[in-house]
């Protein structure tokens, strides 16, 4: 399998900015496609976030799909329309901010893990970097069986330089220069959206 370009992922992730700090969910799923292949690149220990990853991209997709009103082509808008319509907490209904909620999760997570990867040596191995990004970030959302099994995983992660071998497209040192711009846009669409849900007040959606 070929390898991702943190350049375009940076790119894309840019591109889903929107004045008014709103988000564009088309490019922000276009940039999440990357990211679903590159936890696909990470290795099966990334698999349980892949698999997340991809089943909420496939709702918010579906719900985009069937939209002629424009209620799901950004952050705001969708937001303001489905707490408008009472519809968050309904329990026969797929809310598209919930999804994006745990799609933004998902991007705490990733982007906690590459930044920590980065700070590291080439060979230095990157299993603690793993088992502390998720402790912080997914692992307050998941099961005791599944905290237990990610964590065990975790031990397979090899060293940054394997690691970058396994993911990049292009040689490893484009790849180095290429990732602290990919996590400094990364950085930015996570603040945004975590301050616009916080101001709404549905960080804790169910």
């Amino acid at each position: 399998m070929a390898g991702v370009d943190m350049n375009f992922i940076g790119e894309a992730f840019n591109s889903s900015l929107l004045n008014d700090e709103d988000i564009d969910l088309n490019n922000y799923l276009v940039a999440y496609e990357k990211l679903y292949k590159l936890c696909s690149l990470l290795g099966t220990i990334f698999g349980f976030v892949g698999s997340e990853i991809l089943s909420k991209m496939n709702v918010l997709r579906e719900l985009r799909n069937k939209d002629v009103a424009g209620h799901f082509d950004t952050m705001k808008n969708m937001i303001s329309y489905e707490k408008g319509n009472n519809m968050l907490y309904k329990s026969d209904y797929v809310s598209g901010s919930r999804t994006l909620l745990r799609l933004h999760r998902g991007l705490a997570f990733i982007s906690l893990f590459l930044s920590k990867v980065n700070q590291l040596g080439m060979h230095e191995g990157t299993a603690q970097a793993g088992r502390e990004a998720y402790d912080q970030t997914l692992a307050h959302y998941h099961t005791w069986f599944v905290r237990s099994g990610a964590s065990i995983a975790m031990y397979s992660l090899p060293t940054k330089e394997v690691l970058l071998n396994r993911v990049c497209s292009n040689n490893i040192s484009d790849c180095i220069k290429a990732l602290p711009r990919m996590l400094q846009a990364l950085e930015i669409v996570y603040n945004r959206v975590q301050r616009y849900y916080a101001d709404y007040n549905i960080l804790n959606l169910p």
